[in-house]
């Protein structure tokens, strides 16, 4: 790894790469993915340690440990991107609602937006441009690290701080969740 960290050793990172996909793919199978979507995974481990080989830390954790970790992180991104709030337009939940109570709630929707968005603009900068990112660019939190250069653990924590100031604010203007 120190190899790969210091001289980007390209023996050396095949030797890790033939080493370690084959455990990695097998192991997020078992977390439950298809062989498709583990080997999309395991080869994007991969490709983070050649890039980010420099950030390894021999004496926080073993290579295994620092790989499998990422690989689970990495599922656990692609299952929220994959999760949808798919609503059925023929749903008789949908459907049973009265026209105009329907018409009522996209207002209420549209002004509860309008809100939110001019909260956001509110935040500070360095927790509004990750809000930014989160919700208007769709990117998961280790995304955002890797296009910021920020270390996840940051970007976690300024935006949990963004979505509780914006929460708050929401609960004093007298919107809630269940508008």
């Amino acid at each position: 790894m120190r190899a790969v960290a210091e001289r980007r050793d390209k023996a050396a990172f095949t030797e890790i790469f033939d080493y370690f996909t084959p455990r990695l793919e097998a192991y997020l199978i078992r977390l439950g993915l298809d062989s498709g979507g583990a080997e999309e995974i395991a080869q994007d481990v991969m490709i983070t340690l050649w890039r980010k080989a420099e950030l390894f830390d021999a004496e926080k954790s073993s290579l295994a440990t620092w790989l499998y970790r990422v690989a689970r992180n990495r599922r656990i991104d692609l299952s929220r991107r994959s999760r949808t709030d798919y609503v059925d337009p023929q749903s008789p939940a949908i459907l049973d609602i009265p026209e105009e109570r329907r018409f009522e709630s996209e207002i209420d929707g549209q002004q509860r937006d309008d809100i939110v968005r001019s909260l956001i603009t509110g935040l500070p900068v360095e927790q509004r441009d990750l809000v930014l990112l989160a919700f208007y660019e769709g990117l998961s939190h280790s995304q955002i690290a890797e296009r910021t250069s920020l270390p996840l653990g940051t970007v976690k924590s300024r935006l949990r701080l963004a979505f509780t100031r914006l929460r708050r604010a929401l609960e004093a203007g007298g919107i809630s969740e269940s508008r």
